[in-house]
């Protein structure tokens, strides 16, 4: 079977980092295009083996991306299209229509109660993805939130799979050495409790409350941020207002996957944390937490559907408590006065979610999409 991947850029995000290690658990046979952004997952993915053409899409409105992509598509004889974020799964539907390829894909990964990819949710941008999503012949949901959501929009309920995504667990496992070397990279005292945070420096991920809470806790508390986005500017700006700043370290984008052994990647990051705080109000599934609780880390979260959506029993190491500064001081004083051993196994909730469940089940969404007749044709 022949698949090609349409994701909207390769930066360094979830739904990005969830393809590259989704392709390296499927057969070979798979290409991608992404319309814009050919960022550091991209250069993975070739180093992968895997061929990446970049659309080269200059806007959301880039009419000429349409064409250029259908006629890639109807080149490459594909068998089947699964397209990944909302512009893609946009542009990806209508040009596989276009191309003559009917069995069409799409992941979900970013649709929140309010939001979908950090864009609030309108009619018209509801309406417009409804309209796409009729092109395809399966959805893919990365939670049973997402699906739920899915089908009170009006989805056919048969078109929604639910398919949750997947950890590389042994990739996260503690590592000491890593996480002495990515202390003294960032400048991290070897004493010193680190609370991280893992995301898009976006209004949505809420790290300002982090920043207000570190104004509560003892000197030796340090915030570790791990990301890029629009918000990074505003959140120095809190820091030094609340006398925090050199306090906190922003790390930027970080691979999941480093091919030099030496680099400070996001493995090695979550080695160097004590304690992953996750604010966000509203996520689709939550896969920071569920790569903390690979590390074996403790987890404060406020919301995360990877979490609740698990069965009772496997959600240990994992609290949930108010997006406040106040119960996130608290927790986190709490967790620095025991000092636990940070070599810890990954949590049974991480173990719950390993790639290779994820890329059988994908496998069985292809199949399905490969045999179904359209009810559009």
């Amino acid at each position: 079977m022949r698949v090609l991947h349409v994701i909207t850029g390769l930066g360094a995000g979830g739904a990005e980092q969830q393809l590259r290690l989704l392709l390296r658990h499927l057969p070979r046979g798979h290409d991608v295009v992404t319309l814009t952004n050919p960022g550091q997952v991209a250069e993975g993915l070739v180093r992968d083996g895997v061929r990446v053409t970049h659309l080269g899409m200059a806007g959301n409105r880039d009419g000429r991306a349409l064409p250029r992509l259908t006629r890639l598509v109807r080149a490459g004889r594909y068998d089947l299209v699964h397209t990944h974020l909302y512009r893609a799964c946009l542009y990806g539907r209508l040009a596989a229509r276009l191309a003559g390829v009917r069995a069409v894909v799409a992941t979900e990964h970013s649709l929140g109660d309010a939001q979908i990819e950090g864009r609030p949710l309108t009619r018209g941008v509801r309406a417009l993805y409804l309209a796409g999503e009729r092109l395809g012949r399966a959805t893919i949901a990365v939670s049973p939130a997402v699906a739920e959501r899915l089908r009170g929009w009006g989805v056919a309920p048969h078109r929604v799979h639910t398919v949750p995504n997947g950890v590389d667990v042994g990739r996260f496992a503690f590592d000491a050495a890593a996480r002495a070397r990515a202390r003294k990279a960032l400048g991290l005292p070897e004493d010193a409790f680190v609370v991280g945070g893992v995301g898009r420096l976006v209004p949505g991920k809420r790290f300002d409350v982090l920043i207000a809470a570190l104004r509560l806790l003892p000197a030796d508390v340090r915030l570790l941020l791990v990301g890029t986005g629009p918000e990074e500017t505003a959140l120095r700006r809190a820091a030094r207002q609340a006398g925090v700043l050199d306090r906190v370290v922003l790390a930027g984008e970080r691979p999941h996957t480093s091919a030099n052994t030496h680099d400070v990647d996001l493995p090695a990051l979550l080695s160097a944390m004590d304690v992953l705080a996750s604010p966000s109000t509203d996520e689709a599934f939550g896969l920071a937490v569920v790569e903390a609780l690979a590390s074996g880390l403790p987890v404060l979260y406020v919301t995360c559907p990877a979490v609740d959506d698990l069965p009772a029993g496997l959600t240990g190491g994992a609290v949930r408590i108010p997006c406040q500064a106040a119960p996130f001081a608290r927790e986190v004083r709490g967790l620095s006065e025991i000092r636990e051993t940070r070599d810890r196994p990954p949590s049974r909730a991480a173990l719950h979610y390993d790639i290779a469940r994820s890329a059988e089940r994908h496998l069985e969404v292809y199949a399905a999409a490969m045999g179904a007749p359209n009810p559009q044709e």
